[in-house]
């Protein structure tokens, strides 16, 4: 019978011995990094990792030692990139400027998502505190393309309900857009049903919101089921449609503030679903600034497609002890089943462990953008 103190005291030792070579391997990994920099070669090679993980298969055993050692030595070579990224980069500059402030005036032309009296002229007013050149656009991507032109030096958009979960869209304009991220605001979303002044809820045939107004308010829909649902705009465009149409069966779902612009007769107030429904809205620039206390950085990336490599990316955070907040992917166009993928982390951009994990993640993706750091409403 095997003696287990006995066999815990071999792998003692032999768990001794791979230490002493781990750590002498690392002092090679340093060695190696002093070279490429003095040449100008990457750290990444994939090349040469892929024909040691074939080389280091084919000296095993069997099947399970085979799969094991690949995974084992992939992670070796992972830490000891990570510790070259380290020695090479660390003064490296991400292009990104500090501020103490994101400053705002009257004469600061922000243009946003929707009509006046929208949510999203909301939460530009309620983020800038002051009086600023509110100018409402019609698409996501007016907002995006006007910011981008410099015609505006910020845009308000709406990007993630608790309710309903994230506006897909956005985040393919975040990527196609070089506009980046400086701030964000969330404000508590209180659906109400409009309609032209003398009519009644028996009236209304149908309903007009922006699609995740419609979604928000499902459960008043369904009691409702007689009513039409259509989608239209932003929800504050939709309460000026039931304006101009002049159709007493018209009603749209906006907000208190869209209604009363519009001069329409409140039909029902809060016919929301849930009663934390809230909306974040990010603040965007053309310009490569962060405000100096920012503790939240947002990234996309595209990856290999191959097994693993997801993992591995994310391994980073993980290395640098960083909290990933949040992770999104989203199919690339033009490229059947292949995805990009954005993450939200804990830190400043430059913070040295945020700084060292977005160098290891751009020297491994295949493409990589920083979306911008910003401090994250509490």
């Amino acid at each position: 019978m095997v003696d287990l103190q006995e066999s815990r005291k071999k792998i003692d030792e032999v768990d001794r011995k791979l230490l002493e070579l781990f750590e002498y391997r690392m002092q090679l990994a340093e060695d190696i990094a002093e070279y490429k920099s003095s040449v100008g070669l990457p750290v990444y090679d994939p090349v040469r990792e892929e024909e040691k993980i074939a080389s280091i298969k084919n000296m095993t055993t069997n099947e399970f030692n085979q799969i094991a050692i690949a995974d084992l030595f992939t992670q070796i070579m992972s830490m000891s990139r990570r510790l070259q990224y380290t020695m090479l980069y660390s003064s490296f500059s991400l292009g990104f400027t500090a501020l103490n402030s994101i400053e705002a005036d009257q004469d600061t032309r922000v243009v946003f998502y929707g009509e006046k009296g929208s949510y999203t002229e909301q939460a530009m007013m309620e983020y800038f505190k002051t009086e600023v050149m509110g100018i409402p656009m019609a698409t996501f991507g007016d907002v995006m393309q006007e910011v981008k032109e410099g015609k505006a030096e910020f845009g308000v958009l709406p990007i993630e309900n608790s309710s309903t979960g994230t506006l897909s869209d956005i985040f393919d304009l975040l990527a196609e857009y070089d506009n980046y991220i400086v701030g964000e605001h969330v404000i508590k979303i209180e659906h109400n049903l409009w309609g032209l002044p003398g009519a009644k809820i028996s009236d209304i045939k149908t309903v007009y919101s922006h699609r995740q107004g419609l979604l928000q308010c499902s459960g008043f829909l369904k009691q409702h089921s007689m009513m039409k649902q259509v989608e239209g705009g932003s929800t504050a465009s939709c309460a000026r449609k039931v304006l101009e149409d002049g159709d007493i069966s018209q009603a749209a779902i906006a907000s208190r503030r869209a209604g009363e612009n519009f001069g329409l007769s409140l039909l029902k107030a809060s016919i929301h679903n849930d009663e934390t429904n809230s909306t974040r809205f990010i603040v965007i620039s053309n310009k490569k600034i962060y405000y100096n206390k920012a503790e939240r950085t947002s990234i996309c990336f595209e990856l290999p497609h191959k097994s693993g490599a997801l993992y591995h990316m994310l391994s980073h955070f993980i290395y640098n002890k960083i909290n990933m907040t949040r992770i999104e992917s989203r199919p690339i166009a033009g490229k059947a089943f292949k995805y990009r993928f954005f993450v939200d982390i804990e830190g400043s951009m430059e913070h040295p462990a945020v700084k060292n994990a977005l160098h290891c993640i751009q020297e491994e993706a295949i493409e990589m953008k920083i979306l911008g750091s910003f401090l994250p409403v509490r």
